[in-house]
């Protein structure tokens, strides 16, 4: 499909050097900030959208609330869309199909998932698409029904005939399927996040994999679940493109670098995940 070509100009060239930090270890597909141009032109499917796709059911990145879409993703997207002077149309996609459906260019531009762009998982999507710079530094977690298995306190309890539940096609799955399969672990997988923690609550699998961040939200209203273990995996999330629209990619960066800058970026991480810390890397100049 055609894509529309846009123009801007950066707010202040020094931005980009403020966000040099952000890329310190280089994403798959994607680069650190540097000195913008005067003005960067870039193409999207519409002129003056940016049609961005999400699984849209992954508090507190995305998700849908009384018909809007809410976030922390959905929030950064929207001031990165500002920046650029255009407005976000969200399009609902499954996560596990997600990736070729950005690349093919006609459905939307952008894809804002809590997508990890490190790692061997990094590495796999990068043969399908391009990714932004960093926006999120994330770990993945162990949660159990303590009402029906307070015996597990960590990964290393699970024995086999254990089902654990991840959701399709992400990193959490593939960590699980990874380490704990070879202890007997069966992996059943979910379409959406809250399904596997609604089937532990249940007390129809043992334990859930997932994204330290979203678990705790997730399981806020859900007394009997507790997460357990924390994995640390050092995962990064970025944004996923077409690798045909590297100029989108360049425009994004640079949209990034300016809210972390000036402090906006600070503001919507402390809102969604207040008692955690700011990495120095996303913290205002």
């Amino acid at each position: 499909m055609r894509r529309r070509r846009t123009a801007i100009v950066s707010l202040l060239a020094v931005f980009a050097l403020v966000g040099a930090a952000c890329g310190e270890d280089t994403p798959t597909g994607g680069g650190t900030p540097t000195t913008p141009p005067e003005a960067i032109v870039f193409e999207t499917i519409e002129e003056g959208v940016l049609k961005v796709g999400s699984c849209l059911d992954y508090p507190p990145f995305e998700s849908v609330e009384g018909g809007d879409e809410v976030g922390f993703d959905v929030d950064l997207t929207e001031a990165i869309a500002e920046r650029l002077g255009l407005e976000v149309e969200w399009i609902t996609a499954n996560f596990d199909t997600i990736f070729t459906a950005v690349a093919g260019g006609s459905e939307f531009d952008m894809v804002a998932a809590a997508v990890t762009a490190t790692g061997d998982t990094g590495a796999e999507r990068d043969e399908v698409v391009d990714f932004s710079d960093y926006y999120f530094n994330s770990q993945q977690s162990l949660t159990v029904n303590t009402e029906e298995t307070p015996e597990l306190t960590s990964t290393s309890d699970l024995s086999e005939g254990d089902v654990v539940g991840a959701q399709r096609g992400t990193t959490g799955a593939a960590w699980a399927r990874e380490n704990l399969e070879p202890q007997g672990v069966e992996i059943k997988t979910f379409q959406e996040a809250p399904a596997a923690f609604t089937d532990l609550e249940a007390g129809n699998i043992q334990g859930v994999i997932n994204d330290e961040q979203s678990s705790v939200e997730i399981i806020a209203e859900r007394p009997s679940l507790e997460i357990v273990e924390r994995i640390d995996t050092n995962e990064k999330y970025a944004f996923a493109f077409s690798p045909e629209n590297p100029e989108l990619i360049e425009a994004v960066n640079q949209a990034l670098v300016e809210v972390i800058a000036d402090g906006t970026y600070e503001e919507l991480f402390t809102q969604y995940f207040p008692g955690f810390e700011i990495p120095e890397e996303y913290q205002a100049a």
